[in-house]
């Protein structure tokens, strides 16, 4: 793959630690620099990338330094519960409180640096992960909408759809963002910022899809409301609940099923 990037970062082997690896490349997709965190499995070959997104307020270093994804995939690899597969945590472009990993007007294309240039960062930075490589998506809040709307959106590129608490819809990001939601409605038309819309479009060729939510997450009815649409429609799924809030410890807790179900899938 031609390296499109102008500069590429990558961290020293030699002050890594517990496999993870930070990169920072100028993003022609967003017009400036931007980082990924990536955890690489000590494998001579590895066949899966996950794409794994952060919520509002959160950067690149969140599913490692406060969900500690790293070492639940060093366990879960040791135990043999999971194959080797490559972690790709990347900034969301860091505008405001969130992107919403939305294309902002004549500004940044952040679905371009998360569907096309984050892989081919991975591809740059891990070199053992195969280029036939089945790429995932998955992430928490803000993180698992935009897992869900950008893995149905372009469903051809994604072998599967992981998301804790998640917002199915652009309307979510008002309990948690400053900015007013006219700004992100200024991103694409009202009905394509919808997780919905485009599960329902490309209903016939989506990804594996998974999602869960605490039973006392504020964000529960909205999750709900998603698993009894997907329902209606028909269209296949694994929905689940457990007991837990809009929290770190019940991130760091189910991440181990997105890690489980991108493996299997």
């Amino acid at each position: 793959m031609t390296n499109a990037f102008r500069t590429v970062e990558i961290s020293d082997s030699a002050f890594e630690h517990e496999g993870l690896r930070l990169v920072t490349v100028r993003s022609p997709a967003l017009r400036r620099r931007c980082d990924v965190s990536l955890w690489v499995p000590d494998a001579p070959e590895v066949g899966v990338l996950l794409i794994l997104l952060h919520g509002v307020y959160g950067s690149h270093w969140a599913w490692s330094m406060q969900g500690g994804v790293h070492r639940t995939a060093q366990r879960m690899l040791a135990d043999g519960e999971i194959a080797p597969l490559v972690i790709a945590m990347p900034a969301d472009g860091m505008r405001a409180d969130g992107s919403g990993y939305l294309t902002h007007p004549h500004d940044e294309d952040v679905e371009k640096w998360i569907v096309d240039e984050v892989p081919a960062i991975a591809r740059i930075a891990a070199p053992g992960l195969r280029a036939d490589a089945r790429i995932a998506i998955g992430g928490l809040s803000m993180g698992g909408y935009g897992a869900i709307r950008l893995g149905a959106k372009y469903a051809d590129r994604f072998s599967s759809i992981s998301a804790h608490s998640a917002f199915a819809d652009i309307e979510g990001m008002t309990a948690f963002v400053e900015e007013p939601l006219s700004e992100y409605l200024r991103c694409a038309p009202r009905d394509e910022l919808g997780a919905t819309y485009w599960l329902r479009r490309h209903r016939h060729r989506l990804p594996k899809l998974r999602f869960d939510c605490g039973l006392s997450d504020p964000l529960i009815e909205g999750n709900r409301a998603l698993h009894r649409m997907l329902e209606t429609e028909g269209i296949t799924h694994v929905y689940q609940e457990f007991a837990g809030g809009h929290e770190w410890p019940y991130w760091q807790e189910h991440v181990a099923r997105t890690l489980r179900f991108v493996s299997e899938s």
